[in-house]
């Protein structure tokens, strides 16, 4: 004769309240399923992340609209389908969509990474019908509108390389009590600044850099970062970014 255990039988309901019954059986017990639901999980579940305003600002909706309509135009050049680009940019295709219509807010990092996909840089997306000249004169009215906040805070594009290997050149003004917060850039990449008024406080790695007028600093970039201007006069300063390949 077999020796019989004890199983308890409920409902089968996964509630706390409900009393087993308990009966004899010569049935080996048998597991139950977990009541628990397992989540789905979104591979583009970041996406808010990606897509948000960099700092407490926003990119300018003119610089948006233009370099929207570039990716577009390249992104048929190179006969891709909107899911591939937005599958080798790490974004999800409505997102895409939306910075091709110039309705979304991306950081520089997102559309930097989009540039490269199509094989070029975010800073050609611009255009410059001079690129291949000696020497390359912008005056301050190409001068690019790319960031600004409702304090009065600005970062203008002056001008870029032309080359593979990006380099861009800056003009910023950080209004007091603003600050920018910026994602990090591809790995080995640098930021280059010199203060021409104000001080400037740089924020990376759980640390605080004071950079006072007329000095100059050099940031590894490929972290996150913030610049601040926690004084009570704006803050203004040149930045060079060298994006490593």
């Amino acid at each position: 004769m077999s020796v019989s255990r004890v199983s308890p039988v409920s409902s089968g309901r996964c509630s706390s309240s409900t009393r087993p019954v308990m009966r004899w059986s010569s049935r080996p017990s048998r597991t139950r399923p977990s009541c628990s639901r397992s989540k789905t999980v979104n591979a583009y579940d970041n996406e808010a992340s990606v897509g948000t305003p960099t700092g407490d600002g926003a990119l300018d909706q003119d610089f948006l609209s233009q370099v929207g309509s570039r990716i577009r135009a390249l992104r048929t050049i190179r006969t891709l389908t909107v899911q591939q680009l937005a599958d080798r940019s790490q974004i999800s295709r409505r997102l895409l969509t939306q910075i091709e219509l110039g309705q979304a807010n991306p950081s520089l990092v997102t559309v930097t990474r989009i540039a490269r996909e199509l094989g070029t840089e975010f800073t050609n997306l611009l255009g410059d019908s001079a690129a291949d000249a000696p020497v390359v004169v912008h005056p301050q009215a190409d001068h690019t509108l790319v960031w600004s906040s409702q304090a009065g805070s600005s970062a203008h594009l002056l001008i870029a390389t032309a080359e593979s290997r990006s380099a861009d050149l800056w003009l910023w003004h950080l209004a007091p009590g603003d600050t920018y917060r910026g994602q990090a850039d591809p790995t080995r990449s640098q930021e280059l600044f010199y203060v021409l008024a104000g001080t400037l406080t740089i924020t990376v790695d759980d640390q605080e850099v004071v950079v006072p007028t007329g000095a100059s600093c050099r940031l590894r970039s490929d972290r996150l970062y913030a610049y601040v201007n926690g004084g009570d006069q704006p803050v203004d300063f040149v930045r060079t970014v060298v994006l490593a390949a």
